[in-house]
């Protein structure tokens, strides 16, 4: 020992020259220093020193180790650290803590950073370490505490607690711990209900608890060191905060209290305690660093002794490549963010258990994945009272008040009976008692029955009474006062007077920001309520088809060509003929009432038996009348289908961009329901704010059924509201219909109290009943099917011909009839008148027949009397001559 203290030149000298014996000269030696918990640590950390070198043999790289014992005095270590570390060239320095305590390396931190040497703590987990400006050549491999606060945040999230009460100590590490969980709850729109700051070290803590008891929150999320979470513990079972509907998610410190209750769920750090595996991620990821430095340049030389006034040059550098640095080690990946604090941590989350044991139930982060998150491996959690059932998180009634209003087919009133017993009406499953004021009235409907399915699901009680003011809420000004409130059932749920909004209730951004909305249970938009704008059908409906005008031509057309054709055929040479090989008579040419029939045939194509063109010039003109017919039949066939076939009744308007609309007149007037969804929307829209003012200015409709009414009665021209129910009456009353496609989609949703506990459940009700088809069957039941329409078709088919359109037609048909029967009586009459005439003449011709006969009959006596007589004389003159001739 003398010796030594004589001569420590020479064994420096020494021990110089056997380094240069046993290291080649052209080798870098890298001092790895070390202020570790004990001599196993000691000896770990110079066996993975030894692991690093046989890696990295073959190179010009190697390391040496050097290592001290860390002494809890923190200026008897800073000492050592000057005498026993930086004496010997070191690099950088693994911390750790001294043997039996847990106290942070901060003077090995001071007096390395204060000559640009970089520290790799492995179990220093306070946030002061964090601050680069104290500690600017810190790193470590372990998390600080305050990092926790990432996995609470995904815990709650994952539990689906979105209120909570906050405690903390009022010493930094608390102060640090809220202010990284304000921020990433704001992320996850976790609120907060209660923060309540202690002052570490007290006995008694039950007056600083008692607030919480006023808390509508249930969910404590506790920040302690293991001495306060004890008497915390203690404090809050006593007033009853460690039973059911409570959950506790505490620290790591906390989890470590002897007196935890049963069911708290805690974090904690993956290998946090254990110094060996973070003492080799922390050697070899040193030697990683330097190795890839010492690949592209030389290192300096660090300080020798703290007596040197200058920091080492390279030091900064070799800290920036160590924040750089990436190493897939023992404890997972090992990065660090650029206040050296540990990335991609691992943490195991733990429940107690009945046995107050700390089971595993879930792990944050991943071992070879930078991009972990939590996962929870089991599902059967203890809860405080010892319970496997998750509370709500709050403080909640399962008696739930519910508010809606009419609106068929969503939700219809009817009166009660007098044996005060409300019973369905189908196609409604469930009818409740709803109070309005003083009466009470039975409710019914799509939303009752959809609400019954929910309370069942969910579990809860429920009273349901009808609003106030009849209104769905619109925000504005009441009584005089400056500020503008929520009225109708908005206003009702924002003051407490209600916990839910069952009704056709839109979503929409002004809404939801003050109240809660669960999941859609229908999709919707808006449309367009007008009176059918029926036709009217005249007589002389089958006439539309062709003008005026053209009916003139051609009825003109037919006439013209029958007379034509009566020219043709008559002044023809071939209009009149005999048929070859036959007795019969010249037949005569076409005449003036033939050709008439002819024209008239052809047009309305009858069959011709006879009275045809003969000559070959009249059938050329009857071929051309034969293709003119053919051709205006087939045009009026077409256009008395665009005409009668697809006349319907239409809409007044086109839709929402009809220029009536958009550019309103006294003659037509729209409206909606005053501080209604739909009236917001149009206030919302600045290409519909012409439209708002209109219907502003306009009278105000309190509710739907009075708008519809005035539709009715002509009072109104159209009515903008939730297409459900307009379509729902347009299939009830056949002369109203709905104008254009829809518009201003959104949702129809059940309103809650703003971070209400219950949003979740019903939401997720909602989501199972739209998945097992129960919505699809109310839209069945309520809306599709049930319209009462007594509408003999229906909007989407075409109109068929009816009594109205083809009435002109059997008029005329029945005038034929009418005008055949008085021509027949005419014919009969003239023919009598003429047979009377026929008879007169028949009987002067019979007469003068007879008187002729006469005048013949004497004539022909007297001429015979005269032959005879001439005859006589003659034979008398032949006899005289012969008795001459005797006598002769």
């Amino acid at each position: 020992m003398a010796c030594c203290r004589l001569y420590p030149g020479l064994l420096l000298s020494l021990m110089f020259l056997w380094t240069s014996e046993a290291i080649p000269s052209t080798d870098q030696v890298i001092t790895i220093g070390a202020s570790l918990s004990s001599d196993r640590m000691e000896q770990e950390f110079r066996s993975a020193v030894s692991r690093l070198n046989q890696i990295h043999q073959g190179t010009h790289i190697h390391f040496n180790s050097t290592s001290i014992q860390m002494d809890g005095n923190p200026i008897r270590s800073a000492l050592d650290i000057c005498d026993k570390l930086l004496a010997q060239h070191v690099y950088t320095v693994v911390a750790s803590h001294p043997n039996g305590t847990d106290r942070s390396p901060i003077s090995v931190s001071y007096t390395c950073g204060y000559y640009n040497i970089p520290v790799l703590g492995i179990s220093a987990r306070d946030s002061a370490f964090s601050d680069v400006s104290l500690h600017k050549m810190f790193l470590r491999t372990v998390p600080p505490y305050s990092q926790q606060a990432d996995v609470w945040a995904d815990l709650l999230e994952k539990l689906q607690f979105h209120k909570v009460i906050f405690i903390y100590s009022a010493d930094e590490e608390g102060r640090t711990i809220l202010s990284r969980f304000q921020t990433l709850a704001e992320e996850k729109d976790i609120k907060f209900d209660l923060t309540v700051r202690y002052p570490p070290g007290e006995k008694n803590y039950s007056a600083l608890l008692q607030p919480i008891l006023k808390s509508t929150s249930r969910v404590i999320l506790l920040a302690a060191s293991t001495e306060d979470a004890e008497v915390i513990y203690d404090d809050a079972d006593k007033m009853g905060m460690i039973s059911l509907d409570w959950a506790w998610i505490v620290s790591e410190q906390a989890l470590a209290a002897d007196n935890i209750p049963i069911g708290v769920l805690g974090v904690v750090l993956v290998d946090g305690n254990n110094e060996v595996r973070h003492i080799h991620d922390a050697v070899n990821i040193i030697g990683q660093t330097f190795t890839k430095m010492l690949s592209r340049d030389k290192i300096s030389n660090p300080p020798l002794e703290c007596k040197d006034t200058q920091t080492w040059s390279d030091g900064e550098n070799v800290y920036k490549n160590l924040i750089d640095a990436r190493l897939q080690g023992e404890t997972g990946i090992v990065r660090f963010n650029p206040d050296g604090d540990r990335l991609n941590a691992l943490y195991d989350i733990k429940n107690i258990d009945s046995r107050k044991f700390p089971v595993p139930v879930g792990r944050y982060g991943n071992m070879y994945q930078e991009v972990g998150g939590l996962t929870l491996t089991s599902d059967d959690l203890t809860w405080p009272g010892n319970t496997p059932i998750k509370p709500k998180g709050e403080m909640i009634s399962r008696n739930l008040k519910v508010v809606t209003l009419e609106e068929i087919p969503f939700v219809d009133v009817l009166p009660m009976p007098k044996d005060g017993v409300c019973r369905p009406v189908s196609p409604a499953e469930y009818a409740f008692p709803c109070r309005n004021h003083s009466k009470v009235y039975c409710c019914m409907g799509y939303c009752m029955d959809m609400l019954a399915n929910i309370a069942k699901d969910v579990g809860f009680n429920f009273t349901v009474h009808l609003s106030k003011d009849r209104k769905y809420g619109s925000f504005e000004k009441r009584n005089g006062s400056k500020r503008n409130y929520w009225n109708g059932m908005m206003g009702e749920l924002m003051s407490e007077d209600a916990d839910l909004i069952v009704a056709p209730l839109t979503i929409n951004p002004e809404r939801a920001n003050d109240i809660d909305f669960t999941k859609p249970f229908k999709y919707q938009g808006l449309n367009i309520l007008v009176k059918k704008n029926k036709k009217d059908s005249s007589l002389a409906s089958f006439l539309q088809p062709f003008e005026d005008t053209l009916w003139i031509l051609v009825g003109l057309s037919v006439h013209v060509v029958a007379l034509v054709l009566y020219l043709l055929d008559r002044f023809s040479p071939f209009g009149r003929f005999k048929l070859a090989k036959s007795d019969d008579t010249e037949e005569d040419a076409l005449n003036l009432s033939s050709a008439m029939w002819f024209s008239w045939g052809v047009l309305l194509n009858s069959g011709i038996g006879e009275g045809t063109p003969r000559s070959f010039s009249a059938r050329v003109l009857g071929m051309v009348w034969a293709g003119f017919a053919m051709i205006i039949v087939a045009s009026y066939t077409a256009n008395l289908a665009a005409f009668l076939v697809l006349d319907r009744p239409e809409a007044l308007i086109s839709g929402i961009d009809d220029p009536r609309l958009r550019n309103p007149n006294d003659k037509f007037k729209y409206a909606t329901v005053k501080g209604s969804a739909v009236e917001m929307y149009f206030k919302r829209q600045v290409e519909l704010s012409t439209m708002y003012r209109n219907m502003d200015k306009r009278k105000a409709y309190d509710t739907a059924e009075e708008a519809i009414a005035d539709i009715r009665n002509g009072n109104l021209q159209a009515f903008i509201w939730d297409s459900p129910r307009l379509e729902y009456e347009a299939a009830r009353f056949c002369d109203l219909t709905t104008a254009g496609d829809l518009f201003g989609r959104s949702g129809l949703g059940i309103g809650l109290q703003k971070n209400s506990p219950w949003t979740h459940d019903i939401s997720m009700a909602v989501l199972n009943m739209h998945e097992s088809g129960f919505m699809e069957q109310l839209d069945n039941n309520f809306i599709l099917v049930n319209s009462e329409s007594s509408c003999t078709e229906s909007n989407s088919a075409p109109a068929t011909l009816g009594l109205t359109n083809m009435a002109g037609v059997f008029m005329m048909v029945a005038g034929g009839i009418v005008a055949g029967v008085l021509l027949i009586f005419i014919e009969i009459t003239y023919k009598r008148h003429r047979g009377l005439k026929e008879k007169e003449l028949e009987l002067a011709r019979n007469a003068a027949d007879r008187w002729r006969g006469n005048i013949e009959k004497r004539k022909k006596l007297r001429e015979t009397w005269q032959y005879l007589h001439a005859l006589r004389e003659t034979e008398e003159n032949r006899e005289q001559e012969e008795d001459k001739s005797v006598e002769l």
